[in-house]
């Protein structure tokens, strides 16, 4: 069983403060700081890109889950790489290149993950599954923080699960996620949890009890918690 990481997602951060959010939502239990890059064009917002990403990097050692929601992307990876990535993660739907992308992370020295949007079926997986390091299986229509979760995903992650046996890919999930479905979600495989608005409702002082109601569904779900 991989090992399970809460992955909070700051573009439900205070943007004003973002380096202390950043900062403070790490010491109050996250384990892996998960940046969300949207364009405008691929997905209908804009967050930031590589320079934030950067300022930010200096101020936690914790890994740098990047998930690129750009097209194209190709041309960015790189930049990203080069302000602290330790993940990066391109749609499959981004490009018409898939394991080109790939093959440029791994160049880079990073790890190489794909995401799926809800609509995508997981057999575009199947040719690239050795070439990545992380699945990411979003669970809402990607662009904007706070929606529901779509429960037909849970059948999608079980059976990327399965895709993935016992080769060291880890499993992600984002999007709706709360410390209600967290179990669900996890007894279906993911070992990698993205919460946003469930991590950072209530600022700073509920981030700890918010990252703990998560990770004892998950834990629970897992078996690791009686």
């Amino acid at each position: 069983m991989r090992p399970f990481q809460i992955c909070p997602s700051i573009l439900s951060a205070d943007f004003a403060r973002l380096g202390d959010d950043v900062r403070a939502v790490m010491a109050a239990g996250g384990d892996v700081v998960h940046v969300d890059v949207m364009d405008g064009h691929f997905v209908p917002n804009i967050t930031f890109g590589p320079d934030v990403m950067k300022s930010i990097r200096k101020v936690t050692d914790k890994v740098f889950d990047v998930h690129l929601m750009i097209s194209p992307v190709d041309p960015y990876l790189e930049a990203f790489a080069k302000g602290g990535a330790d993940i990066i993660t391109v749609h499959a739907e981004a490009g018409p290149h898939l394991h080109r992308s790939l093959q440029a992370i791994r160049a880079l020295g990073k790890k190489a993950g794909v995401s799926l949007n809800p609509g995508t079926p997981e057999s575009v997986l199947e040719y690239v599954l050795d070439d990545l390091d992380l699945i990411l299986v979003m669970t809402v229509n990607p662009g904007f923080g706070g929606q529901k979760f779509i429960p037909a995903c849970l059948d999608k992650i079980r059976r990327i699960h399965a895709m993935i046996g016992d080769r060291p890919i880890d499993l992600e999930v984002d999007g709706g996620l709360t410390a209600d479905n967290a179990g669900a979600i996890v007894a279906a495989g993911a070992n990698w949890l993205v919460a946003g608005s469930a991590v950072f409702k209530g600022g700073e002082p509920a981030y700890k009890s918010n990252i703990d109601a998560i990770r004892r569904a998950a834990l629970t779900a897992r078996g690791e918690l009686v």
